[in-house]
């Protein structure tokens, strides 16, 4: 029969300096044994195979023991050590609480109490996994919980801390364990891989690392069985095929095709990948972390969140250095949409390819973005309303540039389809010449006499550009109030008397929010753009006809309409005294 143990066992902590990863734990539990400070009941918390129940022996041990050393560590020589290494102490009892959950169970462990400890101070009763005792059993456990005799002193162990009663909790001190992180657990490998005369690379134990997800214990396991897969030679190749774990170079080469725009290339890796039998969602969910990963490269604040051996942060720094941060945005984003909405796609290879094609069109688009910003000018606007050739707009006074409101596309015949311009841009396009400017005549005033504009704060309204403004404002407004956004998108303003703007809306609650919160503010925007302080609006609601379709938007409008219908709705709402959301 073969001696063999496995690396979880051989190598478990047995006093507190070998504990990893858990240092704040550790040393209050020193202290409390040191000063004479200890409690009868504690509960260890946390995921699993961080060190709950080796802390749990480590303290029960350090407290029996007859000499302590000066760092408050058990001495191993002593009858009550020796006892405990040897799995013969009477003093220390340990209880499954997942097979031992009922209310006899409990009541044993009562009678058991009132005994004596044999050798030491102290009994100690460590129940692991105490979540999964019954309700009527932890009822019964209360009393003894928190009046044990004096030589008793009980440590709960649990993963799962919020099913736990508050009564059981509140007699309790509470340690919460938590994750090992992964340099700890790389040191701590390559310290058992030296032990165990085993050579190793340093990803490869990263690796490791990674895949146990802050457990010790899961990383000693990986580790054993990477260890006999491998012939004692730990590579960074092998434990990527024994895991089935992703090689990191596919997410570097896959980003590169991106930046590159080419989308021929990351379909090519991306089959690569399936044929090589990895799940199209965990290679998706891979590649967010990746983007993620070169993220945190961009600030050295946050290089600390990046989880990988040193050779490799060389890599993600230098890869990060040729990505900007509006591009891992959006590639974040992407990839966090397909990965939400991956299992409800029916033929999901497709679904990540398309989102691969979407991830190499980032760069694309952004350079199309910058070109047409530089490119785009709005036609000049002629003196009578119609359109020239599209000209370079000149160049105006500083004072007259306004922040961008947005982009639009110019169409031949059909100003709604315009969609985003800067409004910089149409300042300059709508701005005629000096010269021509004198030559304006007062009937675009509405006052009907020819002749110069005398006030310089009042320009002529051209009704074109009026479009343009009117549409960049409702686009500015979109994202804070959509709805009154597609509004104004919807009607067209007329030009009357006086510089006074006309529309028209089809509902009564939409004139009443447009008065109460967006009149004042286009007007506003109104006067600043087409530079004319006489500018006002009015809304008029449209008198439906009996033949008209009736638009309902509100609750109580939508309710009015039901009831005529059908009255005995009034009266169901009247009886139960209902309120309208």
């Amino acid at each position: 029969m073969s001696d063999f143990i496995v690396s979880a066992r051989k190598y478990r902590p047995d006093h507190f300096d070998t504990v990893v990863g858990q240092l704040n734990v550790t040393n209050t539990l020193k202290s409390a044994i040191k000063n004479h400070q200890t409690a009868h009941a504690y509960l260890f918390c946390g995921p699993r195979g961080v060190g709950k129940t080796t802390c749990a022996r480590i303290f029960a041990k350090t407290l029996n023991c007859f000499n302590l050393s000066e760092n408050t560590e058990a001495c191993d020589n002593c009858e009550s050590c020796k006892s405990f290494n040897e799995s013969r102490s009477f003093n220390i009892h340990e209880l499954d609480a997942a097979s031992n959950n009922s209310v006899d169970d409990i009541r044993n462990l009562i009678d058991k109490v009132r005994i004596l400890p044999q050798v030491g101070k102290y009994s100690i009763y460590i129940i692991d996994e105490v979540h999964m005792l019954s309700q009527s059993a932890f009822n019964a456990f209360l009393k003894t919980l928190e009046e044990p005799p004096a030589h008793a002193i009980f440590i709960l162990a649990t993963t799962e801390k919020h099913k736990i009663i508050p009564t059981i909790l509140s007699r309790c001190q509470i340690f919460d364990f938590h994750r090992i992180r992964v340099e700890d657990i790389v040191g701590y490998l390559a310290q058992v891989a030296r032990l165990e005369k085993i050579a190793f690379e340093e990803e490869a134990l990263n690796v490791i690392a990674l895949k146990a997800d802050g457990a010790m214990r899961d990383a000693l396991s990986i580790f054993d069985q990477v260890a006999s897969f491998s012939g004692r030679n730990i590579t960074y190749r092998e434990v990527l095929d024994n895991l089935n774990v992703l090689d990191y170079e596919y997410y570097f080469r896959i980003t590169e095709a991106f930046l590159e725009t080419s989308v021929p290339k990351a379909l090519m890796i991306y089959n690569e990948i399936l044929q090589r039998g990895f799940d199209g969602q965990n290679f998706i969910g891979g590649l967010a972390s990746h983007f993620r990963d070169l993220l945190v490269c961009h600030d050295e604040s946050t290089l600390p969140l990046l989880e990988v051996s040193e050779a490799l942060r060389i890599r993600y720094k230098n890869q990060a250095a040729v990505c900007s941060d509006d591009f891992l945005f959006s590639a974040l984003d992407i990839c966090n949409q397909c990965e939400l909405t991956f299992k409800a796609s029916r033929n999901q290879r497709l679904h990540v390819e398309l989102a691969l094609i979407r991830l190499s069109g980032i760069m694309h688009e952004k350079k199309n973005l910058a070109g047409d910003r530089e490119a785009l000018v709005l036609p000049e606007i002629s003196k009578q309303g119609g359109r020239k050739k599209a000209e370079p707009a000149p160049v105006i006074p500083e004072k007259q540039e306004v922040e961008k409101a947005s982009l639009i596309r110019e169409t031949e015949h059909d100003y709604s389809s315009v969609s985003r311009i800067s409004i910089k841009d149409a300042l300059k396009a709508a701005e005629s010449k000096p010269d021509e400017d004198d030559k304006l005549t007062s009937e675009n005033t509405g006052d009907g006499k020819p002749g110069a504009l005398e006030n310089p704060d009042i320009k002529p309204l051209s009704e074109d550009y009026l479009v343009v403004c009117w549409n960049a404002f409702a686009d500015q407004i979109r994202e804070n109030r959509p709805r009154m956004g597609v509004t104004l998108k919807s009607v067209r303003p007329k030009i009357k008397e006086n510089f006074t703007l006309v529309i028209e809306l089809n509902n009564r609650s939409q004139l009443e929010d447009f008065n109460r919160t967006t009149r004042s503010e286009l007007e506003q925007f109104l006067r600043r753009e087409m530079q004319n302080s006489g500018i006002r609006v009015e809304a008029n609601l449209i008198e439906s006809t009996e033949s008209e379709q009736v638009k309902l938007y509100t609750n109580e409008e939508k309710f009015r309409y039901l009831s005529q219908k059908n009255p005995s709705l009034s009266t169901f709402r009247q009886k139960l005294n209902l309120e309208l959301e």
